[in-house]
């Protein structure tokens, strides 16, 4: 790995630069296409949307990004890796996705209910979760996403830990299984057309 390219932790004042990469690398993810359907409408949802998910997890977790800022990753820890209702609440009053509207908000909450339901009862011991990964579209495909993720992945590996994740995205299933991760469980949620896949990665051992 290039030193210059090395992961570093993402700064407080880049939480708006790296929403808006969130945006954009998920603008054709089949989650916030059926949670925001058409572009203009994902334009406006999507960087206030992953401004909360940054923001908490800068507060209660670690965000890796690049010199350069081609990508972002934010990570849950153990004992924390399940997002805190009041605590997602009190960072959203400054920045919540009000365009997604009452149906837009049924949506994500169907999905939320799936997908924590899910991550409680396939590991409810302690585990770093991969909440959310994300490279610029134009760099995508480079190695960034692999880099991005490596910091944590070693530490899980140090501590005897799982890592944990979700995607909606079949596309992604083949780069996590890359770097370790099995699929867990596979299902849909129910009367929403969604497909979602929880992986884990078990530590490796440290020669």
């Amino acid at each position: 790995m290039i030193q210059s390219q090395a992961p570093v932790r993402l700064h407080a004042r880049q939480v708006k630069a790296a929403s808006e990469l969130l945006g954009r690398a998920f603008m054709k993810d089949p989650t916030w296409e059926y949670l925001a359907p058409g572009l203009a409408r994902r334009a406006r949802v999507l960087p206030p949307s992953f401004g909360i998910t940054v923001r908490y997890s800068l507060r209660y977790g670690e965000v890796y990004t690049t010199p350069a800022l081609d990508g972002v990753a934010c990570w849950l820890p153990p004992g924390a890796a399940s997002p805190s209702l009041s605590q997602l609440i009190r960072l959203s009053i400054h920045g919540a996705p009000l365009e997604l509207g009452l149906m837009g908000l049924l949506r994500y909450n169907a999905v939320e209910n799936y997908t924590g339901e899910i991550h409680k009862r396939t590991l409810p011991g302690r585990h770093w979760y991969l909440w959310v990964i994300g490279v610029e579209p134009a760099r995508q495909g480079q190695g960034i996403g692999a880099m991005l993720i490596q910091p944590v992945l070693a530490r899980a590996d140090a501590g005897g830990l799982p890592c944990y994740l979700e995607t909606m995205n079949e596309a992604n299933v083949p780069f996590y299984q890359k770097h370790g991760f099995k699929v867990i469980s596979e299902g849909e949620i129910p009367r929403r057309g969604l497909r979602v896949w929880a992986m884990l990665r078990e530590p490796h051992s440290q020669v």
